[in-house]
């Protein structure tokens, strides 16, 4: 297939969409900050049966980064990654500048309560209102009848929704399963910053996740698993930032007969990994 065709703009955006919604096309938006991998592939082809036009948007959000974060070193390949999406059916890329998301003397901000509160919060206090900002941007630019969202940021899907839900957005969420290497390391762009040691480390933060899921829906008690994570993912060289269990839904305390989750924030050397793993409910599959 060829490369998908770029807009750099949002005045160029809405107009290739506008054609597509006078012919009656449903459109589907994946947003994605490049550095692309099979696991955003895997959204785009999600995305690609549940429209008929899918818009992928590249940006590197600059108000989601602290000062102190990886904004300038964060990995680009725009030609890489059109390249990648003209594997899989994506009908136009948006690649805007900053200039173009953020106009001088732009100053509106939107924050969300709710799921937000902890968790990544603790850690990146600045970052929620980073992420709902630009996904707020990008839904009213786009103007998508669904969006696909991959559930290794699980806590920022559930910020999403909620955003969607409480400004009546009409946009359907849609999540897209975590895609892992072969020994369980959930996917990630900035995965390229481990080193060969830190890479065969990494995927320990998972296997304990599974085994503190397996644990607790065994019907064990859950602070005793968590705190054998916390040991596990320690030793293999982390310093960890949280190991919570949640509610899958709404990501307070969690609640007898309910999905659950659990959530890992760590870093290794100086990078910092994500990752969370389903917990069901007493004599339920996951």
């Amino acid at each position: 297939m060829p490369a998908p065709a770029v807009a750099a703009t949002v005045v160029d955006l809405r107009a290739r969409i506008a054609s597509w919604r006078a012919a009656g096309e449903r459109v589907a938006l994946v947003p994605t900050m490049g550095a692309l991998h099979p696991g955003h592939l895997s959204l785009v082809e999600q995305a690609s049966k549940a429209a008929d036009r899918v818009v992928v948007s590249i940006f590197v959000n600059p108000t989601q980064f602290a000062p102190t974060e990886d904004l300038a070193t964060y990995p680009r390949d725009l030609d890489g990654d059109l390249a990648k999406l003209a594997t899989v059916r994506t009908d136009l890329v948006f690649a805007p500048t900053p200039q173009e998301m953020y106009p001088d003397g732009a100053g509106t901000v939107v924050t969300v309560g709710g799921p937000s509160a902890g968790l990544e919060s603790d850690a990146r206090p600045h970052f929620f209102a980073g992420v709902a900002t630009v996904v707020s941007k990008l839904l009213i630019q786009v103007g998508p009848d669904v969006a696909v969202f991959g559930e290794k940021d699980f806590q920022q899907l559930a910020v999403i929704r909620r955003l969607v839900r409480d400004l009546h957005l009409p946009v359907e969420i849609l999540s897209g399963a975590t895609l892992r290497e072969d020994d369980g390391l959930a996917m990630s762009s900035r995965n390229v910053y481990l080193s060969p040691e830190d890479r065969q480390r990494a995927p320990a933060l998972h296997r304990a996740l599974e085994r503190a899921a397996a644990r607790i829906a065994a019907g064990e008690d859950a602070d005793a698993a968590l705190e054998e994570a916390r040991g596990e993912i320690t030793a293999a060289g982390f310093v960890i930032d949280y190991v919570a269990h949640r509610d899958a839904a709404t990501l307070g305390q969690p609640q007898d007969g309910r999905p659950a989750r659990l959530l890992v924030a760590a870093r290794i050397a100086r990078v910092r990994l994500i990752d969370n793993v389903p917990v069901s409910p007493k004599g339920q599959n996951p």
